[in-house]
């Protein structure tokens, strides 16, 4: 079984994918952001890097929906290929940093790509407000990110809410990220891990 996390930078996605991980026993897939070559480069000039950067996500998250398929485990992942494609490269074109050119090579390659996977038998959505992305992105200090702008990750909600409306491609559940904290609130978490049991086994 694949669950699959999905949010803004700063959402808490990598915290609910640790402890969804060690509740059920699944087998956590992290985002891959301490080995990626192109992350450091691309915060630090967005136009040069974006098309690098959003193909060396395409091809380790479809490596990964890969190795998650034929592992026959249940894996929670950090992060999908879809977010890449309907919001990341997207913003990134609107906002003129990769050009058209590179944004029609990089849908086609997702394209092709996205016809040979399934998607996730759960998507869960962590909803946060660009106060509480920033507040965590700065809680976790992660040197690269202090340039992003407010009106970047103001312009990723957004595309979030759209593609978030329109998904159809299997169960969804949304969690409300300003109203929860999963870390230090233990009747929060426990929320959520029955809201996930329900969705995944009818238990309610």
């Amino acid at each position: 079984m694949h669950i699959a996390i999905a949010g803004n930078i700063g959402s808490g996605k990598t915290t609910l994918t640790r402890l969804l991980s060690k509740h059920f026993g699944w087998t956590p897939h992290f985002e891959d952001v301490d080995t990626n070559p192109y992350l450091h480069s691309f915060y630090e000039d967005m136009q040069r890097w974006s098309f690098n950067l959003q193909v060396y996500f395409l091809n380790s998250r479809f490596r990964q929906i890969v190795e998650i398929r034929e592992s026959g485990k249940t894996v929670v992942q950090d992060r999908t290929i879809y977010e890449d494609a309907y919001i990341f490269a997207p913003n990134l074109h609107y906002m003129n940093l990769m050009t058209t050119r590179d944004f029609e090579n990089y849908i086609s390659l997702f394209e092709l790509m996205s016809s040979f996977i399934k998607p996730p038998d759960l998507l869960i959505y962590l909803r946060a407000s660009v106060p509480t992305l920033v507040n965590q992105i700065q809680k976790r200090g992660r040197e690269y990110e202090e340039a992003i702008r407010l009106d970047y990750l103001k312009k990723l909600n957004e595309r979030y809410e759209t593609w978030i409306g329109n998904y159809h491609l299997g169960k969804l559940l949304i969690f409300e990220v300003d109203d929860i904290n999963i870390e230090e609130n233990p009747a929060d978490l426990a929320m959520i891990i029955e809201k996930v049991n329900a969705q995944l086994h009818g238990l309610f």
